[in-house]
């Protein structure tokens, strides 16, 4: 990106408001989503379908099941490979809880995993410690779209018989080593968050190369029936038997259509995040007291947020209290789920609690301008100033 004139705090003393975050549409949404409200099905019908084999081909997996968020994706693929009461699942603590919620949600407990101090993902080296004759399966977190060290995971599940469930929650278009995250593990699970790096405003994906997986994961999505688009396409008139306990976590032919031009649009949008990160990385490098992201070598970081660490010294609240007084938002990175009350958790994790509380997440989005990022810098540097 064209390096932009540095902006001094007095030329923008009414600084504009600068969100988060802002999803990317345009006329080509509101035609895909036409096209679904003439055709009367509005449910899930041809449109997930044709979204769900779109976003397979485009990770290389074989099938894809689509859900009505990345919670339901997680909470699916465990129930598939059998976690149950009585297991356990070995988790990366730095993490949004949703990830530690699908666990409990099948009666299984989660084993919170610290992670690696620069990365921010779940550290290979402190599984194997971890494991019991309890331990069914391991969800590394490919955290703000920056993939998990994948490598040594897949050796230490297959070592111990352990089923590995990839949540990918940020990382759509992300890659490590060239595979795309989401693919290495038993299955993968995706987030269209308004917030993610594409959308559908709420909406989930699982993927999996895994045919027995994909069946059980789509039955358990709608009930632990034959979807009724499948049955209204068969000439036989045919009353579904509920036979097991499933949930109604199908997608909606309105998300997919949204989904569907947001998938056209990722690499594109991809890239103009990876252009604004190198230009934050730019414009903080020089900063005191405050640390880019680290981003892996071996990996395509996809810059879902884009989450530098404060020093010790600052009193991360306060900073984002005083950038939203200057009309600029930013937020906390996520969440060390070991020191969430909801879990009743005795475990250690360090690293992960150090990053939960010094962790910024600065503002990153499409249209997103180099003049933005200057305005935040400036007003971020007279703030961690006095805040020191």
């Amino acid at each position: 990106m064209k390096k932009t004139t540095k902006t001094s705090i007095q030329e923008h003393k009414n600084a504009p408001n600068i969100p988060l975050t802002r999803p990317y549409f345009d006329e080509e949404e509101i035609e895909e989503i036409k096209g679904v409200l003439d055709s009367g099905w509005v449910s899930q019908g041809p449109k997930t379908k044709e979204f769900e084999e779109a976003f397979a081909k485009y990770v290389g997996a074989k099938y894809a099941i689509a859900v009505t968020n990345c919670t339901a994706a997680l909470h699916l693929s465990l129930l598939a490979i059998g976690v149950g009461k009585g297991d356990e699942v070995l988790v990366a603590d730095f993490t949004y809880p949703a990830t530690a919620h699908s666990v409990l949600y099948c009666g299984a407990k989660p084993i919170f995993i610290d992670v690696d101090p620069k990365t921010y993902n779940i550290d290979p080296e402190l599984i194997e410690e971890k494991i019991t004759e309890k331990t069914k399966a391991i969800i590394p977190v490919h955290i703000f779209g920056q993939p998990a060290d994948m490598e040594p995971i897949m050796e230490i599940a297959e070592n111990y018989g352990l089923r590995v469930i990839e949540d990918a929650a940020c990382a759509h278009g992300a890659k490590y080593k060239n595979k795309f995250a989401g693919t290495i593990g038993d299955a993968g699970c995706f987030s269209f968050h308004a917030r993610k790096g594409m959308t559908t405003g709420e909406g989930g994906m699982v993927v999996t190369n895994d045919r027995k997986l994909a069946d059980e994961v789509r039955s358990l999505s709608i009930y632990g029936i034959t979807s009724t688009w499948d049955r209204e396409k068969s000439e036989e008139f045919i009353i579904p038997r509920f036979v097991k306990l499933g949930f109604n976590y199908k997608m909606s032919d309105i998300s997919a259509a949204v989904g569907i031009v947001q998938l056209r649009k990722l690499e594109k949008m991809i890239e103009r995040r990876r252009e604004l990160a190198r230009y934050w990385d730019e414009n903080l490098q020089n900063l005191e007291l405050i640390e880019p992201p680290y981003c892996s070598e071996d990996v395509r970081h996809v810059y879902q947020s884009y989450v530098a660490l404060v020093d010790k010294r600052i009193n991360r609240n306060k900073l984002i209290e005083r950038l939203r007084k200057e009309g600029i938002q930013t937020q906390i990175g996520t969440y060390a789920c070991h020191v969430q009350p909801v879990y009743k958790s005795e475990q250690k994790c360090p690293n992960s609690l150090d990053i939960f509380n010094r962790s910024l997440a600065l503002p990153m989005y499409y249209k997103l301008k180099g003049e933005d990022i200057d305005i935040v810098v400036a007003h971020l540097k007279a703030a961690l100033g006095e805040l020191k």
